[in-house]
């Protein structure tokens, strides 16, 4: 009975974010994913792309290190993007800094899509506990939002080369508020993605070895089959399905697929947790268990917390709080996962 009325309410607040999407047209926009590769035509030539992209180990590196200014207003601060889009609103990065009274230990949190407010909760939870919680409005969210959209329809959709800017430049902006915290004289710094934040999270934990922990809430390997199969981005597959096959989505979006970064994640300096949710039908749980599979087959062996509930509910009591608790322990100085 109980399940029932959780999946009831999941489905209840699924229906909620349909109601402001729309479906938009299947684009490749190479130029977008891969500067400089020019406007080349067919699904094949873009894969090939992702294929180099793949073995790149710099492809998550913002090119040249300049100076980085950041501006404080308040509580906020805010940079320029390492990438600049055609929309002026999201080439500025903003954050919310909640102090937690030493420079020991910083939490940047990475948000879910379509966010409409910050995580106050958390954010006090983890300061409380003397951890500064940095949180930062991914790609067309918060004061990046495109003007007039009433969602972030550019940071997640069937434009394969947008998705794939607007992932690598929330990567690259993660990494520049993690290379000004290590400024700022933050001992140690970690990373929270919720949802579609995960990805942004463990790209940054893969590839910036500045991260020493890692908690991937609500997470999978490949965004290609989340997208496909997943309650929230109906939509986005509905453009998708009838202009491209699953394996091609596959091959295009696999730089930003986490399995194939499980070995920079397995490196002894990095401390991984992970929440599931069991009943989760954004992010299959049988997607979830390829990337526990790939991470536990290169010795990552990460920390698994899976809870009975829904990708929405996971949101409420008990279940965030059995969550933010797995999720401070592990952030304790001294913890060992492995």
């Amino acid at each position: 009975m109980y399940y029932s009325w959780l999946d009831r309410w999941d489905e209840r607040r699924a229906k909620r974010g349909d109601a402001i999407k729309t479906q938009s047209d299947f684009a490749l926009d190479t130029e977008l994913a891969f500067p400089g590769s020019g406007h080349l035509a067919g699904i094949e030539n873009f894969c090939n792309l992702a294929d180099q992209a793949v073995e790149d180990p710099s492809y998550f590196d913002e090119p040249g290190i300049n100076d980085l200014v950041v501006e404080c207003e308040g509580e906020r601060i805010k940079f320029s993007s390492g990438i600049s889009t055609d929309v002026e609103e999201n080439n500025v990065v903003w954050a919310k800094v909640t102090e937690g009274g030493s420079v020991d230990q910083a939490l940047v949190v990475f948000h879910h899509w379509n966010a409409s407010v910050r995580y106050r909760e958390i954010a006090n939870f983890f300061t409380r506990r003397g951890i500064t919680v940095i949180e930062m409005a991914l790609p067309y969210h918060f004061e990046r939002s495109r003007s007039g959209a009433d969602y972030a329809d550019y940071m997640l959709s069937p434009s394969l080369g947008r998705t794939m800017q607007s992932m690598r430049q929330a990567v690259w902006d993660g990494r520049k508020l993690i290379r000004w915290l290590k400024g700022q004289g933050y001992k140690e710094i970690s990373v929270l993605g919720m949802s579609l934040g995960s990805w942004v999270a463990g790209l940054i934990a893969a590839n910036d070895t500045t991260v020493s922990k890692a908690a991937l809430f609500l997470t999978a390997g490949s965004l290609a089959d989340m997208v496909w199969t997943g309650r929230a981005t109906q939509t986005i597959s509905a453009s998708l399905q009838p202009t491209i096959e699953l394996s091609d989505l596959r091959r295009a979006w696999a730089p930003i697929n986490l399995v194939n970064h499980v070995h920079r994640l397995a490196r002894d300096s990095l401390e991984l947790h992970v929440v599931l949710a069991k009943r989760d039908k954004v992010v299959r749980p049988e997607l979830s268990k390829s990337l526990i599979h790939g991470l536990n087959n290169v010795g990552a062996k990460p920390s698994l917390l899976e809870l009975n509930c829904g990708h929405y509910s996971l949101s409420i009591p008990p279940y965030i709080i059995w969550a933010g608790l797995s999720v401070a322990r592990s952030l304790k100085p001294g913890h060992l996962s492995r």
